[in-house]
């Protein structure tokens, strides 16, 4: 072939290409015009992850092909399995449903603590298509300023109450943590449906303590740390790069080694804290169409306003950090995970 035939040739595919990638452009904003996104989350209104899910949402479609409209749908139920459960085997696998659970459930497959011996979990997590998390947690005991304890060395003397759902999420999960590896007497009341009523309690005196996400407090009950209502103890988190410098380390409180890595293992998921995934069947078209749009809000000044004002820290993951945690969870020695489970269901008992 002549150097002027292979020059068409070329041009040609590059020519063929474009077009493909411009009709696919074309095609998904074709799909998503006029249409609504469903975003399950698997917590309760008003809380922790409901927040940070109404205000993505508030910017999200704005970066998708065809600018649909981004729809919260609250669906509580056993910490995000019902949820999760839902969006991977009854919702629709076109792009137009997406969830965010709770953090456990990555690791509930593993762990096997939600339901009785993991038998609700009707999922692979290895095959949920991550999008992305907005932000990391950490996690914190606190104490009302009544409470007769100021140090660590106090709760490992004086039991307190504190307040826990009903189910084994972190108000309850952290506690019975530290009081086996750590030695403290924090005495879990069940049965709270969710922080909004765990601080009331907190308020009318019923407890003395909760376990809760730092940026529940900041963006909830940001005047009780301004006005000194509450003493922070304990802070639960893998990242020693934290803003609650002179908060004692959960890691820095147990003895051994093994308890260390326990510890780290279960805290992993604090780095994904609020993960946002499609269901398995989504073509890739439409996940990089999500996946890309997540990005672009997180950059998006508009969006970082808004998450400010209600005072929530954005700390983004992409589907690729997240994803490859989540594998990274997966690799976790066997021992150290029988050790996990086995400790946190002492708080089932």
């Amino acid at each position: 072939m002549s150097p002027i035939g292979w020059a068409l040739l070329v041009l040609g595919a590059v020519l063929a290409s474009t077009v493909t990638h411009a009709a696919t452009g074309d095609d998904l904003a074709s799909f998503y015009r006029n249409r609504s996104i469903d975003f399950l989350i698997g917590a309760a209104a008003g809380g922790a992850y409901d927040l940070p899910g109404r205000v993505l949402a508030h910017h999200l479609g704005g970066h998708l092909p065809g600018n649909p409209t981004v729809t919260v749908k609250n669906m509580p139920g056993g910490n995000g399995l019902l949820m999760t459960n839902h969006l991977y085997n009854v919702a629709p696998q076109d792009g137009t449903v997406i969830g965010m659970p709770n953090n456990a459930i990555p690791l509930e497959p593993l762990l096997k603590v939600l339901s009785p011996n993991g038998d609700n979990v009707r999922f692979d997590v290895t095959k949920l298509q991550w999008i992305g998390s907005p932000a990391h947690e950490i996690y914190a005991s606190i104490v009302w300023h009544t409470a007769p304890v100021r140090t660590v060395d106090d709760l490992r003397k004086v039991e307190i109450l504190t307040a826990g759902t009903q189910s084994l999420g972190e108000a309850v999960a952290l506690p019975t943590l530290m009081n086996a590896l750590a030695g403290t007497r924090m005495k879990v009341v069940k049965g709270y449906p969710g922080q909004n009523e765990i601080f009331l309690a907190m308020e009318r005196g019923e407890v003395e303590a909760n376990t809760t996400g730092v940026m529940n407090l900041t963006s909830s009950r940001a005047e009780w740390v301004r006005d000194g209502k509450i003493r922070i103890m304990i802070q639960y988190t893998a990242n020693r790069d934290s803003p609650l410098k002179d908060v004692p380390f959960a890691l820095d409180l147990v003895k051994t080694d093994e308890d260390r890595a326990v510890l780290t293992f279960l805290f992993s998921k604090y780095q994904m804290a609020r993960g946002i995934f499609a269901g398995p069947k989504v073509e890739a078209d439409r996940v990089t169409a999500l996946r890309t749009a997540f990005d672009a809000t997180m950059d998006d000044p508009a969006f970082r306003d808004e998450a400010t004002k209600v005072g929530i820290e954005i700390s983004p993951m992409s589907s690729k950090a997240v994803t490859d945690l989540v594998a990274s969870l997966y690799r976790t020695p066997p021992a150290i995970v029988a050790r996990a489970r086995s400790t946190l269901l002492l708080a089932q008992r």
